[in-house]
C-alpha cells in the first residue's frame, strides 16, 4: 500500500511546536507517510492579506488529509492594524482560517473525544459517600456540527436596509428592537439546515452503536431556541425511533449540562450539539480530563477530506519561551485519531498505551500536570519540557 501524504499546517504560536512533536511520535511508532507543509495563519494574513492562501487550499484538495496545529485569531480592528501597510485600505477583511477551512471543504462533522487517563493528577474528583474522594472516569465523545449555527459568519453591524426590513417583519424584533437606531444594531444569525443536522445526528448515533455507547444526548436549548435547537431535537427523536431504537436518547439544555457534567459525567456517552453549544460542551468536558492539553479533535467532510487538530489555541506567549513547556498530548492524540481514520489502529493503540503508561507512572509531567503557572522557570522546578514529554512517550513505544 502506498504511503499517504499528510498536509501539515503548523499555524501560529505553539502550533508548530506540538505539530513537530506529534510527527516525531508517528515516525517512532512506525507510521510511514510523506509530509508536505501548508501555509496558514497570522503571518500570511499580515503579509498577504489571506491567512488561508490558495496554495494551501490546493494541497488539501489534492491530498485530503491534514494535521493542524493552532492559529491566532484577533478582533477585526487589531487584524486591520497588523496588516502590511501596502495592503491596508484596499478591501482585505480578516476571517479565521480554520473557520474558513471548515466552510470551504464542508468539514461539517467535528468529533471531540474526552476520555480520562488513569493517574492524571488533573482528572476531575468529587466528594463521595462518607466524605470520601471519588474520581469518576470520563469517556465522552462530543459530535459538534461544525459549519452552521452562530459560526456561519452571517452577521451585520448597522445592517443594510433589506436585512433590517426583513427582521422588522418578525413581531418580536419589531416590538423589542424596532425603536433602536439601525446604526446601533449588531445582528448575528443562528442557522441550522435540516440536511446538516441529520448528518451530524446520524454520525453520533452510528458512533455510539459502533463503539458500544449506551446513549446519545442532544445538548441544545429547545425550550427557548425553538426553531434551531428545536429542529435538532425533533430530528434526533425521529432518527432514534426509526434507526437506533436500542440506543437511549437523552435531552439536556446547555446550561443544565454545565451543571450535570460535574455531578455525573460518567453517565454520558455520546453528546451531539450545534456549533456553539458543541464548542462549549467539549471544552467543559475537556476540563474534566485535564484541560485543553488533553483535548483532541477530528473534522470530516462528506467527500473524504479530514483535518485533525488539538482544540487548544496558539498560546503565543509560550511559543516565545527558549524551552517549550506546553503539553503535546492533545496534538499527539489528534494524530492518533488520524491513524484510526487511516485504519492504522495498531499504531494508534500503541501510542495511546505509551501515553497512558507515562501518565500513570507519573515521573514525567508537564507544568499543567504539576498544577504550575505557565512560566519559563517551571522547567527548573521539575516540570517536563514539551520535548521531554514526547521523549518519554517515544521511550514507552519500545
Amino acid at each position: 500500500m502506498s504511503k499517504p501524504t499528510i498536509v501539515t499546517l503548523p499555524g501560529d504560536g505553539i502550533g508548530a511546536v506540538v505539530l513537530n512533536e506529534s510527527i516525531r511520535v508517528l515516525v517512532a511508532a512506525g507510521f510511514k507517510a510523506d509530509y508536505i507543509h501548508g501555509d496558514i495563519g497570522w503571518e500570511f494574513w499580515c503579509k498577504e492579506g489571506n491567512p488561508l492562501p490558495q496554495r494551501t487550499i490546493k494541497l488539501i484538495e489534492k491530498y485530503k488529509i491534514a494535521l493542524f496545529g493552532a492559529i491566532t485569531s484577533k478582533p477585526i480592528d487589531e487584524a486591520k492594524a497588523e496588516l502590511s501597510p501596502d495592503l491596508q485600505g484596499i478591501g482585505f477583511t480578516y476571517s479565521s482560517p480554520i473557520v474558513s477551512l471548515r466552510q470551504l471543504f464542508n468539514l461539517d462533522i467535528c468529533v471531540r473525544p474526552c476520555k480520562s487517563y488513569k493517574g492524571n493528577p488533573l482528572n476531575f474528583v468529587r466528594r463521595g459517600k462518607g466524605n470520601t474522594i471519588d474520581e469518576p472516569m470520563v469517556d465522552v465523545v462530543i459530535f459538534r456540527q461544525n459549519t452552521e449555527c452562530l459560526y456561519s459568519g452571517v452577521e451585520w453591524t448597522n445592517p443594510p436596509s433589506k436585512v433590517y426590513e426583513a427582521f422588522m417583519t418578525h413581531p418580536k424584533f419589531a416590538a423589542n428592537f424596532g425603536s433602536v437606531p439601525v446604526e446601533e444594531l449588531s445582528i448575528s444569525t443562528r442557522i441550522f439546515t435540516r440536511k446538516a443536522t441529520i448528518r451530524i445526528l446520524i454520525a453520533a448515533f452510528e458512533h455510539a452503536k459502533k463503539f458500544g455507547y449506551k446513549s446519545v444526548t442532544v445538548c441544545e436549548k429547545p425550550n427557548v431556541i425553538r426553531e434551531t435547537s428545536g429542529l435538532m431535537w425533533k430530528l434526533a427523536k425521529e432518527i432514534q425511533r426509526n434507526s437506533f431504537p436500542d440506543i437511549k436518547l437523552l435531552n439536556t439544555n446547555i446550561d443544565a449540562q454545565m451543571m450535570w457534567l460535574t455531578k455525573n459525567p460518567e453517565d454520558y456517552g455520546v453528546i451531539v450539539a450545534g456549533n456553539m453549544f458543541g464548542d462549549i460542551a467539549s471544552d467543559a468536558f475537556a476540563g474534566l480530563i485535564g484541560g485543553l492539553g488533553f483535548a483532541c479533535s477530528a473534522q470530516f467532510s462528506s467527500d473524504g477530506i479530514a483535518v485533525f487538530e488539538p482544540t487548544h489555541g496558539s498560546a503565543p506567549k509560550y511559543a516565545g519561551y527558549a524551552v517549550s513547556i506546553v503539553n503535546p498530548i492533545a496534538m499527539i492524540e489528534s494524530a492518533c485519531m488520524m491513524l484510526d481514520y487511516l485504519d492504522e489502529k495498531k499504531i494508534s493503540s500503541k501510542i495511546r498505551k505509551a501515553i497512558a503508561d507515562v501518565i500513570i507512572e507519573g515521573k514525567v509531567r508537564t507544568y499543567d500536570m504539576m498544577k504550575m503557572t505557565g512560566r519559563p522557570e517551571v522547567i527548573m522546578n521539575g516540570a517536563a519540557s514539551t520535548t521531554q514529554m514526547t521523549d518519554a512517550i517515544i521511550a514507552g513505544l519500545k
